[in-house]
């Protein structure tokens, strides 16, 4: 059976390595957790690691983090959905927002639980996920101020993550200058200018980051090493802090190219014939994941003389050419993932999940 692997001391490792860098530049920061789909023992050694503040856009997955430890401070990372705003309340001590009809809930809510709740508001920048457009920026900050059981804490913004607007000097001195001309207007101090992600560490460490910003949401760059502008890694952190193990069901040889009359595979796809190919073979090795638990475009071959062929829902076709590795039935493959193939293998039930 398949299985993915955390590996504990390089975990610690990228922590450290961020950790050291936030503290050098007065940065305040949290994990986001989201990639671990709330699985207890993850989230146990993320918690252990000492940090004080912790993000998830899964409102269980917070109530899980609240049982490891109370003390964690809690971030819920999206516009909360009014039908859970309940234990948003309860178990997430802060939350990102942008409707006023959801903190006008979230405040009559935090009254009946007779608690102040923590807000960020996200704005605009360009990259059309989440967010305040700026011109309105005042007017729902002035009606923000006025909801009871609410205290405003930052200001954010969100880049990269839906069309891969890169955050740059121009935008980030936006967002600050935002922050101070609130707190001149309405003579409110807001601790916090959230606009750092993993994608804007590499401007931090070409010291390019505008002064203000001074609170980073980060995960990929914990769990990856993940330099977004490069798509490198960043240099001393540990891009295999994950790994997934995949066992071999079926090995041999076979003709490198399909044979008799092509239709659309299950994925909607044609096979395409390279004539050079026709009469050849090769090794293939079958391993007993799939679509169904990952997309092969999401995984990175880590052994020599392997390449991804194609897969089916539930198998993974390996091309091992002559076989130079000696593979046989039941040798386990081991891959590196991409986020988004990551996440997927956390989502599954079919996956064990081990600490190393």
């Amino acid at each position: 059976m398949a299985y993915l692997k955390l590996y504990r001391q390089k975990l610690r490792d990228n922590y450290n390595y961020l950790d050291d860098l936030f503290k050098k530049h007065d940065i305040y920061w949290g994990i986001t957790s989201k990639l671990l789909c709330g699985h207890e023992d993850f989230l146990k050694e993320v918690v252990n690691l000492g940090i004080g503040e912790m993000h998830d856009s899964r409102i269980s997955n917070l109530k899980k983090i609240k049982e490891i430890d109370p003390e964690v401070m809690t971030l819920y990372i999206k516009p909360p959905p009014q039908d859970i705003i309940e234990s948003v309340i309860r178990y997430a001590d802060a939350s990102l927002n942008t409707e006023l009809a959801t903190l006008h809930a979230m405040s009559e809510e935090a009254q009946r639980q007779e608690k102040v709740h923590k807000v960020i508001i996200m704005i605009e920048m360009g990259d059309l996920r989440e967010g305040v457009v700026r011109e309105d920026l005042l007017a729902f900050y002035e009606k923000v101020f006025e909801l009871p059981n609410i205290e405003v804490i930052g200001i954010g913004t969100n880049l990269n993550c839906m069309h891969g607007v890169m955050p740059d000097q121009d935008k980030l001195i936006q967002l600050a200058l935002y922050k101070q001309l609130i707190e001149l207007k309405f003579d409110k101090e807001i601790p916090l200018v959230s606009g750092g992600t993993t994608v804007t560490i590499p401007l931090l460490l070409r010291n390019q980051l505008p002064q203000g910003i001074n609170h980073f949401r980060v995960g990929e760059a914990l769990f990856f090493g993940k330099n977004l502008f490069t798509d490198g890694t960043i240099e001393g952190m540990h891009n295999d802090v994950m790994e997934l193990y995949s066992q071999i069901i079926e090995i041999a040889e076979k003709p490198k190219v399909p044979s008799g009359e092509l239709g659309r595979n299950p994925q909607g796809k044609m096979a395409s014939i390279d004539e050079e190919e026709i009469g050849k073979t090769s090794y293939r090795a079958i391993l007993d994941i799939g679509y169904l638990d990952i997309n092969p475009d999401h995984l990175i071959c880590v052994e020599e003389n392997v390449r991804i062929a194609d897969a089916s829902s539930d198998m993974l076709i390996l091309d091992v050419g002559d076989n130079k590795n000696e593979y046989a039935v039941g040798d386990f493959i081991r891959f590196r993932m991409k986020y988004m193939g990551a996440l997927g293998i956390m989502n599954s039930d079919y996956i064990d999940k081990m600490v190393e």
